[in-house]
Protein backbone atom coordinates (compact mmCIF):
# COMPACT_ATOMS: atom_id res chain seq x y z
CA UNK A 1 0.00 0.00 0.00
CA UNK A 2 1.36 3.30 -1.10
CA UNK A 3 0.70 6.61 0.76
CA UNK A 4 2.24 9.99 -0.87
CA UNK A 5 2.75 13.60 0.14
CA UNK A 6 2.27 15.94 -3.70
CA UNK A 7 3.57 18.69 -2.99
CA UNK A 8 5.54 21.30 -5.78
CA UNK A 9 7.72 23.77 -6.02
CA UNK A 10 5.10 26.15 -6.83
CA UNK A 11 1.59 26.90 -7.95
CA UNK A 12 -0.08 26.12 -11.05
CA UNK A 13 2.82 23.36 -11.16
CA UNK A 14 0.68 20.24 -12.42
CA UNK A 15 0.04 18.92 -8.79
CA UNK A 16 -3.12 17.74 -9.26
CA UNK A 17 -2.58 16.02 -12.37
CA UNK A 18 0.53 14.36 -11.36
CA UNK A 19 -1.52 13.31 -8.66
CA UNK A 20 -4.73 12.12 -10.51
CA UNK A 21 -2.12 10.21 -13.03
CA UNK A 22 -0.51 8.62 -9.85
CA UNK A 23 -3.73 7.87 -8.73
CA UNK A 24 -4.59 5.91 -11.67
CA UNK A 25 -1.38 4.11 -10.80
CA UNK A 26 -1.43 2.81 -7.63
CA UNK A 27 -5.39 2.70 -7.98
CA UNK A 28 -5.59 5.11 -5.19
CA UNK A 29 -7.92 7.01 -2.95
CA UNK A 30 -7.65 10.95 -2.89
CA UNK A 31 -7.58 12.97 -0.35
CA UNK A 32 -6.89 17.37 -0.49
CA UNK A 33 -6.55 18.73 3.33
CA UNK A 34 -7.20 22.16 2.79
CA UNK A 35 -9.19 23.74 -0.57
CA UNK A 36 -8.97 27.16 -0.86
CA UNK A 37 -11.50 28.62 -3.23
CA UNK A 38 -12.91 26.98 -6.52
CA UNK A 39 -14.97 24.88 -4.12
CA UNK A 40 -17.43 24.67 -7.02
CA UNK A 41 -14.61 22.65 -9.07
CA UNK A 42 -12.66 21.92 -6.76
CA UNK A 43 -9.68 19.77 -6.93
CA UNK A 44 -11.66 16.39 -5.44
CA UNK A 45 -14.00 16.85 -8.49
CA UNK A 46 -11.33 17.33 -10.77
CA UNK A 47 -9.59 13.81 -9.75
CA UNK A 48 -13.19 12.53 -9.47
CA UNK A 49 -13.73 13.52 -13.43
CA UNK A 50 -10.45 12.53 -14.32
CA UNK A 51 -9.92 9.19 -13.37
CA UNK A 52 -11.96 5.73 -12.50
CA UNK A 53 -13.96 4.97 -9.36
CA UNK A 54 -11.42 6.99 -7.34
CA UNK A 55 -12.43 7.75 -3.41
CA UNK A 56 -11.74 11.44 -2.56
CA UNK A 57 -12.39 12.10 1.31
CA UNK A 58 -13.74 15.05 2.83
CA UNK A 59 -11.29 17.88 3.34
CA UNK A 60 -10.47 19.32 6.73
CA UNK A 61 -10.44 23.39 5.59
CA UNK A 62 -12.89 23.90 2.50
CA UNK A 63 -12.30 27.70 2.26
CA UNK A 64 -14.54 30.30 -0.48
CA UNK A 65 -11.91 32.49 -1.20
CA UNK A 66 -9.39 31.24 -3.88
CA UNK A 67 -5.85 32.48 -1.71
CA UNK A 68 -3.30 31.52 0.69
CA UNK A 69 -4.87 29.19 3.24
CA UNK A 70 -4.02 31.35 5.81
CA UNK A 71 -5.74 34.10 4.16
CA UNK A 72 -8.80 32.19 3.48
CA UNK A 73 -9.12 31.32 6.97
CA UNK A 74 -8.86 34.64 8.42
CA UNK A 75 -11.54 35.86 5.55
CA UNK A 76 -13.92 33.00 7.36
CA UNK A 77 -12.60 33.94 11.15
CA UNK A 78 -11.01 30.21 11.08
CA UNK A 79 -7.66 29.22 12.42
CA UNK A 80 -6.33 26.23 11.00
CA UNK A 81 -5.27 23.89 13.64
CA UNK A 82 -2.59 21.03 12.71
CA UNK A 83 -4.40 18.66 15.76
CA UNK A 84 -7.35 18.65 13.51
CA UNK A 85 -5.72 17.10 10.36
CA UNK A 86 -6.08 13.29 10.45
CA UNK A 87 -5.07 10.70 7.43
CA UNK A 88 -8.10 9.13 6.26
CA UNK A 89 -8.88 5.43 7.10
CA UNK A 90 -8.34 3.38 4.20
CA UNK A 91 -7.61 0.04 2.91
CA UNK A 92 -6.42 1.79 -0.41
CA UNK A 93 -3.34 3.19 -1.49
CA UNK A 94 -3.67 7.03 -0.61
CA UNK A 95 -2.74 10.18 -2.76
CA UNK A 96 -2.41 13.53 -0.27
CA UNK A 97 -1.97 16.80 -1.99
CA UNK A 98 -0.98 19.71 -0.45
CA UNK A 99 -1.44 23.08 -1.31
CA UNK A 100 0.73 25.26 -3.34
CA UNK A 101 4.29 24.49 -2.64
CA UNK A 102 6.22 23.82 1.03
CA UNK A 103 6.41 26.83 2.39
CA UNK A 104 2.62 27.94 1.82
CA UNK A 105 1.39 28.97 5.09
CA UNK A 106 -1.49 27.76 7.10
CA UNK A 107 -1.21 30.29 9.76
CA UNK A 108 1.01 33.33 10.28
CA UNK A 109 3.99 30.60 11.72
CA UNK A 110 3.09 26.78 10.20
CA UNK A 111 3.30 26.27 6.73
CA UNK A 112 2.68 23.29 4.27
CA UNK A 113 5.67 21.41 5.42
CA UNK A 114 4.60 21.43 8.84
CA UNK A 115 1.82 19.35 7.78
CA UNK A 116 3.60 17.29 5.58
CA UNK A 117 5.88 16.52 8.74
CA UNK A 118 2.96 15.85 11.29
CA UNK A 119 1.60 13.21 8.24
CA UNK A 120 4.85 11.48 8.30
CA UNK A 121 4.49 10.60 4.44
CA UNK A 122 6.90 10.39 1.64
CA UNK A 123 7.32 13.06 -0.70
CA UNK A 124 6.73 13.71 -4.41
CA UNK A 125 8.08 17.02 -5.28
CA UNK A 126 6.01 17.88 -8.59
CA UNK A 127 8.27 20.28 -10.93
CA UNK A 128 7.28 22.04 -14.06
CA UNK A 129 9.71 23.69 -16.26
CA UNK A 130 9.82 27.77 -16.51
CA UNK A 131 12.35 30.09 -15.74
CA UNK A 132 13.54 30.28 -11.99
CA UNK A 133 12.49 26.59 -11.25
CA UNK A 134 16.17 25.26 -10.98
CA UNK A 135 15.87 27.80 -8.10
CA UNK A 136 12.64 26.66 -6.52
CA UNK A 137 13.26 23.23 -6.93
CA UNK A 138 16.53 22.93 -5.15
CA UNK A 139 15.40 25.12 -2.07
CA UNK A 140 12.26 22.66 -1.96
CA UNK A 141 14.66 19.51 -1.38
CA UNK A 142 16.72 21.46 0.77
CA UNK A 143 13.46 22.19 2.92
CA UNK A 144 12.57 18.67 2.95
CA UNK A 145 16.54 17.37 3.89
CA UNK A 146 16.19 20.19 6.56
CA UNK A 147 12.92 18.52 8.35
CA UNK A 148 14.46 15.14 7.72
CA UNK A 149 11.37 13.85 5.11
CA UNK A 150 11.70 11.39 2.67
CA UNK A 151 11.59 12.67 -1.23
CA UNK A 152 10.28 9.66 -2.60
CA UNK A 153 10.04 10.76 -5.98
CA UNK A 154 10.75 14.07 -8.12
CA UNK A 155 8.32 14.39 -10.82
CA UNK A 156 8.80 15.94 -14.37
CA UNK A 157 5.96 17.52 -15.47
CA UNK A 158 5.81 17.96 -19.21
CA UNK A 159 9.15 18.71 -21.08
CA UNK A 160 12.94 20.49 -19.77
CA UNK A 161 15.95 21.63 -21.70
CA UNK A 162 18.55 19.07 -21.03
CA UNK A 163 20.61 21.28 -19.20
CA UNK A 164 17.97 22.18 -16.47
CA UNK A 165 16.94 18.51 -15.90
CA UNK A 166 20.69 17.72 -15.50
CA UNK A 167 21.23 20.36 -12.73
CA UNK A 168 18.04 19.15 -10.75
CA UNK A 169 18.58 15.44 -11.36
CA UNK A 170 22.03 15.71 -10.16
CA UNK A 171 20.71 17.26 -6.70
CA UNK A 172 18.55 14.60 -5.60
CA UNK A 173 19.59 11.67 -3.46
CA UNK A 174 20.15 8.38 -5.40
CA UNK A 175 17.21 6.78 -3.27
CA UNK A 176 14.97 9.36 -4.76
CA UNK A 177 13.51 8.12 -8.16
CA UNK A 178 12.33 10.65 -11.19
CA UNK A 179 8.80 10.11 -12.54
CA UNK A 180 8.93 11.49 -15.72
CA UNK A 181 4.87 12.47 -17.19
CA UNK A 182 4.41 13.71 -20.15
CA UNK A 183 2.52 16.99 -20.97
CA UNK A 184 -1.15 16.99 -20.61
CA UNK A 185 -2.88 20.29 -21.60
CA UNK A 186 -6.59 18.74 -21.30
CA UNK A 187 -6.28 16.27 -18.87
CA UNK A 188 -9.13 13.59 -19.60
CA UNK A 189 -9.58 10.12 -18.18
CA UNK A 190 -7.97 8.32 -21.38
CA UNK A 191 -4.96 11.09 -21.56
CA UNK A 192 -4.82 10.66 -17.31
CA UNK A 193 -4.78 6.88 -17.96
CA UNK A 194 -2.23 6.56 -21.10
CA UNK A 195 0.06 8.77 -18.76
CA UNK A 196 -0.29 6.15 -15.72
CA UNK A 197 -0.13 3.09 -18.41
CA UNK A 198 3.21 4.74 -19.99
CA UNK A 199 4.36 4.50 -15.73
CA UNK A 200 3.77 0.97 -15.42
CA UNK A 201 6.79 0.51 -17.95
CA UNK A 202 9.21 2.01 -15.71
CA UNK A 203 8.02 -0.10 -13.10
CA UNK A 204 7.98 2.60 -10.39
Amino acid sequence: MTQLFITGIGTEVGKTICSAVLIQYFKADYWKPVQSGDLDYSDSHKIESWTENTICHPETYRFKLAASPHQSAREENVQIDLDQFHLPETQNSLIVEGAGGLMVPLTDDIFMIDLTEKLDLPVALVVRNYLGCINHTLLSIMALEQKKLKLEYLILNGTFPPDTERVICNFIKRETRIIRIPEINQPTKDSIKAAAEQLTKTKL
